[in-house]
Formats: C-alpha cells, structure tokens, sequence
C-alpha cells in the first residue's frame, strides 16, 4: 500500500513551491513505517521538482560503400547488401534493378560454387591425392565415359532448361511451381520468391523456411558470393600471370613470404 501511494504522488510531482506552501510534514506520524516512507518519497520530490526526462533519437547513418557517400534514391537499403553501390546508374529503372538483383545472385552462387571447386580439385592435385589437370585446363580434358560433343550438348540441354524456367519464374512469380510443372516435384522446390525456390531439395537445412523474414540469411548469401566473385576474379589474373593454380600460388608464397608476393611476379 505503500509503495502504491508513493508511486501515485510520484505520478503527477509537484513543484517546490506549492508543495511547501501546502504541505508540511511536522506532524507526520514517524512511528508509522509505511507513512514515514511516502511521506520521505513525496519531500524528495518537492524539493527536486518534477523531472521530465528528454528522450532524443538519433537516426543512425546508413552503412554504404563509402563512409560518407549519399546512396542513389532507389537504393533505399531494402534489398539485401544494398550499400547504396551502382557508380554506372544501372538500377534507375525498377524493372532493371530487378533482373540485376536476380543477375548478381546467381552468379554469386555459380562463383561460390567455382570456388569451392577449384580448391577442392587443386588441393587433391598439389598433394597428390588425385592425378587431376589444373583447373583452367580442365575444360580441355577428353573422357573416356563420353565424347566432348556429348558433353557439351547435355550441358546445353540442362542449363538451358533451367535457366528457362528461372526466367519463366521472374516473369511470373510462382508460375513454375504449380502442379504439374516440374515432373511433380513442385513441392520440393516452392517456389515462394524469385530467386529463392527453397523446398527439400534447394534448400534440404531448412534455414530460411520462411523466405519473406530470412532477411538475414540473405545477406549472408550475397556476401559471401561477392567475395566469391573477386576469388575468381583472383583466381583469373592468377593463372593469366603465373600459370598455376591457387593452391600452387599459396604454397610458393608461404615458402618465402617477404618475396613471393604479388607485387614481385608482377615487377618479373
């Protein structure tokens, strides 16, 4: 009780004058513990006066590519990595920005992909797990399990239809997962956001099931797959410059640091 009345004399304080004009607290029971203590509170808060604590907020600035840089108009932070990047003006129009989006996505994931085989095939060849070609010769490797026109045929066929069905999945959102569609696998793949089919077999982790508040994941994603981008970019100039591998360019450098490094291969 009383620390409820206390908390109501502290709800509407008043101020220093008026309450020693009004109120005294001389005759005050000090016998009485609980008088004692709202008596004490509602002193306090006559001689203090009321306190209207000021609560300011202060925006915090967008992260951007450039500490400092004022981001495009149309690059208002609600794409995932926006960092207000775009030197060329490519995304003014909303329809470009939108297949760009889609653009760098997926080639953000064939540049992971890349990445991750060129140093699983290279380090299997540096050690002599495996007799396999240095990557950006592999290409020119003949099988024995089929002819290089076969090959290159059935790559043609799968990625052609594949990259059909994304695009038909661009154009109408949706679209290509309804019944019937994909040999009755719709349901493995969802279809719930273009770029992000999902389902058991896309997405078999079940991390970002719900693909409208996996905002996080999504930059994760996009993250790694531009450094993946600049790796193979790396991975390019590497094999221009030196003809080896990555795992071959890593091992010479770590056997002398201070002069295997990029700025001597170049200067030789």
């Amino acid at each position: 009780m009383a620390i409820a009345m206390g908390r109501a004399l502290l709800v509407h304080p008043c101020s220093a004058s008026s309450s020693s004009s009004t109120l005294s607290f001389t005759s005050r029971n000090t016998h009485n513990p609980y008088w004692s203590l709202a008596a004490d509170t509602l002193w306090s808060a006559a001689k203090t006066g009321p306190r209207h604590p000021l609560t300011v907020a202060q925006a915090q600035p967008r992260p951007t590519w450039l500490p400092g840089l004022d981001p495009p108009p149309y690059l208002d932070g609600s794409l995932p990595g926006d960092y207000g990047f775009d030197p060329l003006g490519l995304g003014e129009d909303p329809n470009s920005l939108k297949w760009y989006v889609q653009a760098e996505l997926v080639h953000a994931r064939f540049s992971m992909l890349g990445v991750a085989g060129i140093l699983f095939t290279d380090l299997l060849r540096v050690t002599g797990i495996k007799n396999l070609p240095v990557w950006y010769e592999a290409g020119a490797v003949k099988f024995d399990f089929a002819s290089t026109r076969t090959l290159l045929f059935v790559q043609l066929l799968w990625m052609g239809y594949a990259e059909t069905r994304r695009y038909m999945d661009f154009v109408s959102p949706g679209s290509q997962a309804k019944e019937g569609s994909f040999f009755g696998l719709e349901a493995a793949l969802e279809g719930l956001e273009p770029g992000y089919p999902g389902g058991p077999l896309l997405n078999p982790l079940g991390l970002a099931k719900d693909v409208k508040s996996a905002g996080a994941w999504k930059q994760k994603e996009i993250k790694n797959g531009r450094l993946a981008m600049v790796a193979m970019l790396g991975f390019f100039v590497q094999a221009a410059v030196t003809h080896k591998g990555p795992i071959d360019n890593l091992v010479e450098h770590l056997s002398n640091p201070f002069h295997n490094t990029i700025i001597h291969t170049l200067s030789n």
